[in-house]
Protein backbone atom coordinates (compact mmCIF):
# COMPACT_ATOMS: atom_id res chain seq x y z
CA UNK A 1 0.00 0.00 0.00
CA UNK A 2 1.26 3.44 -0.79
CA UNK A 3 1.16 6.60 1.30
CA UNK A 4 2.00 9.17 -1.34
CA UNK A 5 0.69 10.41 -4.64
CA UNK A 6 3.56 8.68 -6.42
CA UNK A 7 2.32 5.70 -8.35
CA UNK A 8 5.45 3.55 -8.17
CA UNK A 9 7.82 3.28 -5.27
CA UNK A 10 11.41 3.13 -6.44
CA UNK A 11 14.68 3.33 -4.59
CA UNK A 12 18.27 4.01 -5.51
CA UNK A 13 19.87 0.60 -5.76
CA UNK A 14 22.83 1.48 -3.60
CA UNK A 15 20.48 2.43 -0.80
CA UNK A 16 18.22 -0.57 -1.19
CA UNK A 17 20.54 -3.06 0.40
CA UNK A 18 20.11 -5.48 -2.50
CA UNK A 19 22.99 -7.70 -3.50
CA UNK A 20 25.12 -6.49 -6.39
CA UNK A 21 25.68 -8.98 -9.16
CA UNK A 22 29.27 -8.93 -10.47
CA UNK A 23 29.34 -9.31 -14.23
CA UNK A 24 32.10 -10.87 -16.25
CA UNK A 25 33.76 -8.93 -19.07
CA UNK A 26 31.64 -10.84 -21.55
CA UNK A 27 28.49 -9.97 -19.62
CA UNK A 28 29.52 -6.32 -19.58
CA UNK A 29 30.03 -6.29 -23.33
CA UNK A 30 26.57 -7.71 -23.86
CA UNK A 31 25.08 -5.22 -21.41
CA UNK A 32 26.74 -2.25 -23.11
CA UNK A 33 25.32 -3.42 -26.40
CA UNK A 34 21.82 -3.40 -24.94
CA UNK A 35 20.95 0.23 -24.50
CA UNK A 36 18.15 1.05 -22.13
CA UNK A 37 14.87 2.15 -23.66
CA UNK A 38 12.01 3.57 -21.58
CA UNK A 39 9.57 1.70 -23.79
CA UNK A 40 11.08 -1.66 -22.89
CA UNK A 41 9.90 -3.80 -20.05
CA UNK A 42 12.76 -6.05 -19.05
CA UNK A 43 12.30 -9.35 -17.30
CA UNK A 44 14.57 -11.80 -15.50
CA UNK A 45 18.24 -11.76 -16.74
CA UNK A 46 17.78 -9.03 -19.34
CA UNK A 47 20.57 -6.47 -19.60
CA UNK A 48 20.79 -2.77 -20.31
CA UNK A 49 23.31 0.05 -20.22
CA UNK A 50 23.01 3.69 -19.29
CA UNK A 51 25.24 6.50 -18.01
CA UNK A 52 28.40 4.43 -18.45
CA UNK A 53 27.21 1.44 -16.41
CA UNK A 54 25.65 -1.85 -17.34
CA UNK A 55 22.79 -3.46 -15.45
CA UNK A 56 21.01 -6.77 -15.09
CA UNK A 57 17.25 -6.90 -14.52
CA UNK A 58 17.08 -9.57 -11.85
CA UNK A 59 13.29 -9.81 -11.81
CA UNK A 60 11.19 -7.17 -13.58
CA UNK A 61 10.90 -3.46 -14.13
CA UNK A 62 8.19 -0.92 -14.76
CA UNK A 63 10.21 1.12 -17.27
CA UNK A 64 12.50 2.50 -14.56
CA UNK A 65 15.79 4.03 -15.57
CA UNK A 66 18.40 1.43 -14.56
CA UNK A 67 21.08 3.94 -13.59
CA UNK A 68 18.94 5.75 -11.06
CA UNK A 69 16.23 3.40 -9.90
CA UNK A 70 15.49 -0.15 -8.91
CA UNK A 71 12.03 -1.57 -9.21
CA UNK A 72 9.79 -2.26 -6.30
CA UNK A 73 11.51 -5.62 -5.95
CA UNK A 74 15.10 -4.37 -6.31
CA UNK A 75 15.40 -5.63 -9.85
CA UNK A 76 18.18 -3.60 -11.42
CA UNK A 77 21.62 -4.77 -10.34
CA UNK A 78 24.55 -2.49 -11.19
CA UNK A 79 27.19 -4.57 -12.99
CA UNK A 80 29.73 -1.78 -13.13
CA UNK A 81 31.31 0.32 -15.87
CA UNK A 82 30.67 -0.54 -19.48
CA UNK A 83 33.54 -2.45 -21.01
CA UNK A 84 33.96 -4.87 -18.15
CA UNK A 85 34.46 -5.04 -14.42
CA UNK A 86 37.08 -6.57 -12.23
CA UNK A 87 35.78 -9.62 -10.40
CA UNK A 88 36.09 -9.57 -6.61
CA UNK A 89 39.22 -11.11 -5.11
CA UNK A 90 37.08 -13.67 -3.31
CA UNK A 91 33.83 -15.08 -4.70
CA UNK A 92 30.50 -14.37 -2.99
CA UNK A 93 29.42 -16.85 -0.34
CA UNK A 94 26.46 -17.88 -2.48
CA UNK A 95 27.15 -17.19 -6.18
CA UNK A 96 24.10 -15.68 -7.89
CA UNK A 97 23.52 -18.58 -10.23
CA UNK A 98 20.74 -17.93 -12.68
CA UNK A 99 17.75 -20.22 -12.11
CA UNK A 100 16.54 -22.22 -15.09
CA UNK A 101 14.11 -20.49 -17.40
CA UNK A 102 11.91 -23.50 -18.09
CA UNK A 103 8.46 -23.13 -16.53
CA UNK A 104 7.17 -25.52 -13.91
CA UNK A 105 5.35 -28.56 -15.11
CA UNK A 106 1.63 -28.04 -15.55
CA UNK A 107 -0.09 -28.60 -12.19
CA UNK A 108 -2.95 -31.02 -11.77
CA UNK A 109 -6.34 -29.54 -12.59
CA UNK A 110 -7.91 -30.89 -9.40
CA UNK A 111 -7.38 -28.97 -6.15
CA UNK A 112 -5.23 -30.47 -3.38
CA UNK A 113 -7.09 -32.68 -0.93
CA UNK A 114 -6.18 -30.85 2.30
CA UNK A 115 -8.51 -27.84 2.46
CA UNK A 116 -8.98 -25.85 5.66
CA UNK A 117 -11.64 -27.23 7.98
CA UNK A 118 -12.53 -24.28 10.23
CA UNK A 119 -15.79 -22.40 9.52
CA UNK A 120 -15.54 -18.78 8.41
CA UNK A 121 -15.82 -15.86 10.82
CA UNK A 122 -19.43 -14.77 11.10
CA UNK A 123 -20.87 -11.32 10.55
CA UNK A 124 -19.57 -10.70 7.04
CA UNK A 125 -21.80 -10.52 3.98
CA UNK A 126 -21.36 -13.29 1.45
CA UNK A 127 -19.57 -10.87 -0.86
CA UNK A 128 -17.72 -8.09 0.94
CA UNK A 129 -16.36 -4.69 0.00
CA UNK A 130 -13.03 -4.10 1.76
CA UNK A 131 -11.09 -0.86 1.86
CA UNK A 132 -8.20 0.94 3.54
CA UNK A 133 -8.76 4.19 5.42
CA UNK A 134 -5.85 6.64 5.68
CA UNK A 135 -6.28 7.13 9.42
CA UNK A 136 -2.74 7.95 10.54
CA UNK A 137 -1.48 10.13 7.69
CA UNK A 138 -2.53 12.44 4.87
CA UNK A 139 -1.76 12.41 1.20
CA UNK A 140 -3.22 13.90 -1.93
CA UNK A 141 -6.54 12.13 -1.50
CA UNK A 142 -7.52 14.03 1.65
CA UNK A 143 -8.53 12.95 5.13
CA UNK A 144 -11.82 11.15 5.82
CA UNK A 145 -13.32 10.90 9.30
CA UNK A 146 -14.35 7.43 10.45
CA UNK A 147 -17.93 8.57 11.00
CA UNK A 148 -18.08 9.70 7.36
CA UNK A 149 -17.03 6.36 5.86
CA UNK A 150 -20.06 5.14 3.88
CA UNK A 151 -21.93 2.10 5.13
CA UNK A 152 -21.10 0.20 1.92
CA UNK A 153 -17.66 -0.74 3.28
CA UNK A 154 -17.86 -4.08 5.10
CA UNK A 155 -14.25 -4.25 6.32
CA UNK A 156 -12.36 -1.05 7.09
CA UNK A 157 -8.60 -1.42 7.48
CA UNK A 158 -6.96 1.38 9.46
CA UNK A 159 -3.72 2.37 7.74
CA UNK A 160 -1.31 1.95 9.39
CA UNK A 161 0.12 0.53 12.58
CA UNK A 162 3.89 0.87 12.27
CA UNK A 163 6.84 -0.28 14.42
CA UNK A 164 9.11 2.01 16.39
CA UNK A 165 11.96 0.31 14.50
CA UNK A 166 12.07 -2.50 11.97
CA UNK A 167 13.04 -5.17 14.51
CA UNK A 168 11.41 -3.89 17.72
CA UNK A 169 8.03 -5.53 17.24
CA UNK A 170 6.60 -2.51 19.03
CA UNK A 171 3.64 -1.43 16.90
CA UNK A 172 2.17 2.04 17.33
CA UNK A 173 -0.95 3.65 15.92
CA UNK A 174 -1.95 7.28 16.22
CA UNK A 175 -4.56 9.38 14.47
CA UNK A 176 -3.25 11.78 11.89
CA UNK A 177 -2.19 15.04 13.61
CA UNK A 178 -4.36 18.09 12.95
CA UNK A 179 -1.40 19.93 11.42
CA UNK A 180 -1.28 17.27 8.70
CA UNK A 181 -4.97 16.43 8.52
CA UNK A 182 -7.23 19.45 9.03
CA UNK A 183 -10.62 18.34 10.27
CA UNK A 184 -9.37 15.19 11.99
CA UNK A 185 -11.73 14.04 14.72
CA UNK A 186 -10.82 13.65 18.36
CA UNK A 187 -9.71 10.23 19.55
CA UNK A 188 -12.94 9.92 21.53
CA UNK A 189 -15.02 10.62 18.43
CA UNK A 190 -12.90 8.19 16.44
CA UNK A 191 -13.48 5.44 18.99
CA UNK A 192 -17.21 6.16 19.12
CA UNK A 193 -17.39 6.03 15.33
CA UNK A 194 -15.66 2.64 15.34
CA UNK A 195 -18.16 1.43 17.91
CA UNK A 196 -21.01 2.60 15.68
CA UNK A 197 -19.54 0.83 12.66
CA UNK A 198 -19.22 -2.40 14.58
CA UNK A 199 -22.76 -2.07 15.90
CA UNK A 200 -23.88 -1.81 12.27
CA UNK A 201 -22.13 -5.10 11.49
CA UNK A 202 -18.93 -3.71 9.97
CA UNK A 203 -15.46 -4.97 10.81
CA UNK A 204 -12.72 -2.49 11.69
CA UNK A 205 -9.14 -3.77 11.67
CA UNK A 206 -5.67 -2.45 12.39
CA UNK A 207 -3.59 -2.79 9.24
CA UNK A 208 0.04 -3.36 10.19
CA UNK A 209 2.95 -2.44 7.97
CA UNK A 210 2.37 -0.78 4.64
CA UNK A 211 5.10 0.45 2.34
CA UNK A 212 6.87 2.42 5.07
CA UNK A 213 6.32 0.12 8.05
CA UNK A 214 8.91 -2.65 7.79
CA UNK A 215 8.25 -5.29 10.47
CA UNK A 216 10.89 -7.96 11.09
CA UNK A 217 10.24 -10.14 14.13
CA UNK A 218 13.78 -11.47 14.33
CA UNK A 219 13.62 -12.45 18.02
CA UNK A 220 11.12 -13.95 20.44
CA UNK A 221 11.29 -10.69 22.39
CA UNK A 222 10.12 -8.82 19.28
CA UNK A 223 7.41 -11.44 18.79
CA UNK A 224 6.10 -10.94 22.31
CA UNK A 225 6.25 -7.15 22.01
CA UNK A 226 4.32 -7.39 18.77
CA UNK A 227 1.54 -9.34 20.50
CA UNK A 228 1.34 -7.02 23.50
CA UNK A 229 1.50 -3.78 21.50
CA UNK A 230 -1.03 -4.90 18.89
CA UNK A 231 -3.35 -6.14 21.64
CA UNK A 232 -3.12 -2.75 23.34
CA UNK A 233 -4.19 -0.99 20.13
CA UNK A 234 -7.06 -3.44 19.53
CA UNK A 235 -8.29 -2.91 23.08
CA UNK A 236 -7.87 0.87 23.06
CA UNK A 237 -9.85 1.41 19.88
CA UNK A 238 -12.22 -1.53 20.14
CA UNK A 239 -11.18 -3.29 16.93
CA UNK A 240 -12.18 -6.62 15.42
CA UNK A 241 -8.73 -7.84 14.46
CA UNK A 242 -5.72 -7.16 12.27
CA UNK A 243 -4.70 -6.95 8.65
CA UNK A 244 -1.15 -8.09 7.85
CA UNK A 245 0.22 -5.78 5.17
CA UNK A 246 3.91 -6.62 5.34
CA UNK A 247 5.79 -5.31 2.31
CA UNK A 248 9.33 -4.56 1.19
CA UNK A 249 11.87 -6.45 3.28
CA UNK A 250 9.58 -7.45 6.17
CA UNK A 251 9.43 -11.11 5.14
CA UNK A 252 12.42 -12.93 3.69
CA UNK A 253 13.43 -16.59 3.77
CA UNK A 254 16.83 -17.65 5.06
CA UNK A 255 19.04 -19.74 2.80
CA UNK A 256 18.06 -23.40 3.13
CA UNK A 257 14.50 -22.68 4.29
CA UNK A 258 12.80 -24.51 1.44
CA UNK A 259 9.67 -26.12 2.94
CA UNK A 260 6.77 -23.69 3.23
CA UNK A 261 4.93 -26.15 5.49
CA UNK A 262 7.77 -26.22 8.02
CA UNK A 263 9.52 -22.83 7.95
CA UNK A 264 12.65 -22.20 10.00
CA UNK A 265 13.34 -18.50 9.32
CA UNK A 266 12.82 -16.53 12.56
CA UNK A 267 10.85 -13.64 11.01
CA UNK A 268 8.42 -16.17 9.55
CA UNK A 269 8.20 -18.45 12.59
CA UNK A 270 7.77 -15.55 15.00
CA UNK A 271 5.07 -13.90 12.91
CA UNK A 272 3.09 -17.12 12.77
CA UNK A 273 3.42 -17.55 16.54
CA UNK A 274 2.36 -13.94 17.14
CA UNK A 275 -0.75 -14.27 14.98
CA UNK A 276 -1.69 -17.49 16.71
CA UNK A 277 -1.31 -15.76 20.07
CA UNK A 278 -3.61 -12.95 18.99
CA UNK A 279 -6.17 -15.45 17.71
CA UNK A 280 -6.04 -17.35 21.00
CA UNK A 281 -6.43 -14.11 22.98
CA UNK A 282 -9.50 -12.85 21.13
CA UNK A 283 -11.17 -16.11 20.14
CA UNK A 284 -13.42 -17.16 17.29
CA UNK A 285 -14.54 -13.63 16.43
CA UNK A 286 -11.02 -12.41 15.70
CA UNK A 287 -10.78 -11.19 12.11
CA UNK A 288 -7.48 -11.82 10.32
CA UNK A 289 -6.85 -10.54 6.81
CA UNK A 290 -3.68 -10.32 4.74
CA UNK A 291 -2.70 -8.07 1.85
CA UNK A 292 0.54 -9.41 0.36
CA UNK A 293 1.89 -8.39 -3.00
CA UNK A 294 2.00 -10.93 -5.84
CA UNK A 295 5.77 -11.25 -5.45
CA UNK A 296 5.31 -12.82 -2.01
CA UNK A 297 2.55 -15.25 -3.04
CA UNK A 298 1.96 -16.13 -6.68
CA UNK A 299 5.61 -15.83 -7.67
CA UNK A 300 6.07 -18.87 -5.41
CA UNK A 301 4.75 -20.98 -8.27
CA UNK A 302 8.09 -20.43 -10.00
CA UNK A 303 10.53 -19.44 -7.27
CA UNK A 304 10.66 -19.92 -3.52
CA UNK A 305 13.23 -18.09 -1.43
CA UNK A 306 16.81 -18.00 -2.66
CA UNK A 307 16.23 -21.37 -4.32
CA UNK A 308 18.41 -24.46 -4.71
CA UNK A 309 20.82 -22.58 -6.99
CA UNK A 310 21.16 -19.47 -4.88
CA UNK A 311 20.89 -15.97 -6.24
CA UNK A 312 17.11 -15.70 -6.27
CA UNK A 313 15.43 -12.97 -4.25
CA UNK A 314 14.88 -14.57 -0.81
CA UNK A 315 11.55 -12.78 -0.51
CA UNK A 316 10.00 -14.73 -3.40
CA UNK A 317 6.93 -16.58 -2.11
CA UNK A 318 7.77 -15.69 1.50
CA UNK A 319 4.13 -15.15 2.53
CA UNK A 320 3.26 -18.76 1.66
CA UNK A 321 4.35 -20.30 4.99
CA UNK A 322 2.40 -17.63 6.90
CA UNK A 323 -0.76 -18.15 4.86
CA UNK A 324 -0.43 -21.92 5.13
CA UNK A 325 0.12 -21.90 8.88
CA UNK A 326 -2.84 -19.55 9.46
CA UNK A 327 -5.15 -21.16 6.90
CA UNK A 328 -7.69 -22.24 9.54
CA UNK A 329 -7.75 -18.79 11.15
CA UNK A 330 -7.51 -16.60 8.05
CA UNK A 331 -10.67 -14.61 7.36
CA UNK A 332 -9.74 -13.06 4.01
CA UNK A 333 -6.63 -13.11 1.84
CA UNK A 334 -6.74 -10.20 -0.60
CA UNK A 335 -3.53 -10.11 -2.61
CA UNK A 336 -2.60 -6.73 -4.06
CA UNK A 337 -3.11 -7.23 -7.80
CA UNK A 338 -1.32 -3.93 -8.42
CA UNK A 339 2.18 -2.43 -8.35
CA UNK A 340 3.18 -5.81 -9.73
CA UNK A 341 5.37 -7.20 -12.44
CA UNK A 342 4.26 -9.93 -14.81
CA UNK A 343 3.60 -13.21 -13.00
CA UNK A 344 3.28 -16.72 -14.42
CA UNK A 345 -0.13 -18.32 -13.92
CA UNK A 346 -1.24 -21.93 -13.82
CA UNK A 347 -1.35 -21.91 -17.61
CA UNK A 348 2.43 -21.33 -17.59
CA UNK A 349 1.91 -18.00 -19.32
CA UNK A 350 2.94 -14.61 -17.95
CA UNK A 351 0.09 -12.32 -16.99
CA UNK A 352 0.35 -8.56 -16.63
CA UNK A 353 -1.63 -5.87 -14.85
CA UNK A 354 -4.21 -3.69 -16.50
CA UNK A 355 -7.16 -5.96 -17.30
CA UNK A 356 -9.44 -8.73 -16.10
CA UNK A 357 -6.97 -11.43 -17.13
CA UNK A 358 -4.45 -10.59 -14.38
CA UNK A 359 -7.10 -10.71 -11.64
CA UNK A 360 -8.48 -13.99 -12.98
CA UNK A 361 -5.14 -15.77 -13.30
CA UNK A 362 -3.72 -14.58 -9.97
CA UNK A 363 -6.87 -15.40 -8.00
CA UNK A 364 -7.39 -18.77 -9.67
CA UNK A 365 -4.00 -19.84 -8.28
CA UNK A 366 -5.26 -19.41 -4.72
CA UNK A 367 -8.61 -21.06 -5.41
CA UNK A 368 -7.04 -24.08 -7.13
CA UNK A 369 -3.74 -24.44 -5.27
CA UNK A 370 -0.38 -24.73 -6.98
CA UNK A 371 2.98 -26.51 -6.77
CA UNK A 372 5.59 -24.38 -5.04
CA UNK A 373 8.66 -23.70 -7.19
CA UNK A 374 7.21 -26.09 -9.78
CA UNK A 375 7.44 -29.11 -7.45
CA UNK A 376 4.22 -31.10 -7.83
CA UNK A 377 5.12 -33.05 -4.70
CA UNK A 378 5.03 -29.79 -2.72
CA UNK A 379 1.56 -28.33 -3.27
CA UNK A 380 0.28 -25.13 -1.73
CA UNK A 381 -3.32 -26.14 -1.01
CA UNK A 382 -6.33 -24.20 -2.16
CA UNK A 383 -8.00 -21.91 0.34
CA UNK A 384 -11.75 -21.80 0.86
CA UNK A 385 -13.69 -19.62 -1.55
CA UNK A 386 -14.94 -17.41 1.27
CA UNK A 387 -11.32 -16.68 2.26
CA UNK A 388 -10.38 -15.20 -1.11
CA UNK A 389 -10.81 -11.69 -2.47
CA UNK A 390 -8.51 -9.67 -4.67
CA UNK A 391 -7.20 -6.15 -4.39
CA UNK A 392 -7.52 -3.48 -7.06
CA UNK A 393 -6.66 0.24 -7.05
CA UNK A 394 -9.74 2.41 -6.62
CA UNK A 395 -8.46 4.92 -9.16
CA UNK A 396 -5.58 5.78 -11.45
CA UNK A 397 -3.95 7.76 -8.63
CA UNK A 398 -4.11 4.92 -6.12
CA UNK A 399 -1.61 2.53 -7.69
CA UNK A 400 -0.28 0.97 -10.88
CA UNK A 401 -2.60 -1.58 -12.42
CA UNK A 402 -5.90 0.29 -12.29
CA UNK A 403 -8.69 -1.56 -14.08
CA UNK A 404 -12.00 0.12 -14.89
CA UNK A 405 -15.10 -1.32 -13.15
CA UNK A 406 -16.17 -3.35 -16.19
CA UNK A 407 -12.86 -5.24 -16.20
CA UNK A 408 -12.92 -5.89 -12.47
CA UNK A 409 -16.46 -7.20 -12.73
CA UNK A 410 -15.54 -9.40 -15.67
CA UNK A 411 -12.87 -11.01 -13.48
CA UNK A 412 -15.28 -11.58 -10.61
CA UNK A 413 -17.94 -13.01 -12.93
CA UNK A 414 -15.39 -15.42 -14.36
CA UNK A 415 -14.23 -16.57 -10.94
CA UNK A 416 -17.73 -16.89 -9.49
CA UNK A 417 -19.68 -18.23 -12.45
CA UNK A 418 -17.04 -19.52 -14.85
CA UNK A 419 -18.21 -17.26 -17.68
CA UNK A 420 -16.65 -14.37 -19.62
CA UNK A 421 -13.13 -15.54 -18.78
CA UNK A 422 -11.45 -14.36 -21.95
CA UNK A 423 -8.63 -16.63 -23.04
CA UNK A 424 -7.85 -18.04 -19.60
CA UNK A 425 -9.15 -21.48 -18.54
CA UNK A 426 -10.03 -21.41 -14.85
CA UNK A 427 -8.62 -24.41 -12.96
CA UNK A 428 -10.67 -23.85 -9.80
CA UNK A 429 -14.09 -24.18 -11.42
CA UNK A 430 -16.92 -21.94 -10.23
CA UNK A 431 -16.57 -20.18 -6.89
CA UNK A 432 -19.97 -18.89 -5.76
CA UNK A 433 -18.67 -18.08 -2.26
CA UNK A 434 -15.82 -15.89 -3.49
CA UNK A 435 -15.54 -13.25 -0.78
CA UNK A 436 -15.25 -10.03 -2.73
CA UNK A 437 -13.07 -7.02 -3.51
CA UNK A 438 -10.46 -5.02 -1.65
CA UNK A 439 -9.23 -1.61 -2.68
CA UNK A 440 -6.55 0.90 -1.87
CA UNK A 441 -8.17 3.05 -0.78
CA UNK A 442 -11.40 4.44 0.63
CA UNK A 443 -9.88 7.91 0.61
CA UNK A 444 -8.85 7.70 -3.03
CA UNK A 445 -12.31 6.37 -3.90
CA UNK A 446 -13.90 9.42 -2.30
CA UNK A 447 -11.47 11.66 -4.20
CA UNK A 448 -12.74 10.10 -7.45
CA UNK A 449 -16.44 10.47 -6.59
CA UNK A 450 -16.80 6.92 -5.19
CA UNK A 451 -16.37 5.15 -8.53
CA UNK A 452 -15.20 1.90 -6.93
CA UNK A 453 -17.88 1.75 -4.25
CA UNK A 454 -20.75 2.85 -6.46
CA UNK A 455 -19.88 0.34 -9.17
CA UNK A 456 -18.94 -2.69 -7.14
CA UNK A 457 -21.13 -2.73 -4.03
CA UNK A 458 -24.39 -3.29 -5.96
CA UNK A 459 -22.60 -5.67 -8.31
CA UNK A 460 -21.38 -7.82 -5.39
CA UNK A 461 -24.79 -7.76 -3.77
CA UNK A 462 -26.33 -8.94 -7.04
CA UNK A 463 -24.13 -12.02 -7.31
CA UNK A 464 -26.41 -13.91 -4.95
Amino acid sequence: MRRSLLLAVTAVLAASGSAVYIASSADAAVACAAAWSPSAVYTKDMTASQAGHNYTAKWWTQNESPSTHSGQWDVWADNGACGGTTPPTSPPTTPPTTPPTTPPTTPPTTPPTTPPTQPPVGGLPKHALIGYLHASFANGSGYLRMADVPADWDIINLAFGEPTSATSGDIRFMLCPATECPGVESEADFINAIKAKRAAGKKVLLSIGGANGQVQLTTTAARDKFVSSVSAIIDRYGLDGVDVDFEGHSLSLNTGDTDFKNPTTPVIVNLIAALRSLKARYGAGFVLTMAPETFFVQLGYQYYGSGPWGGQDPRAGSYLPVIYAMRNDLTVLHVQDYNSGSIMGLDNQYHSMGGADFHIAMTDMLLAGFPVAGNTANMFPALREDQIAFGAPSSVSAGNGYVAPAGVQQAVTCLVKGSNCGGYTVRSGTNPNFRGLMTWSINWDKFYSWEFKNAHEPFLNGLG
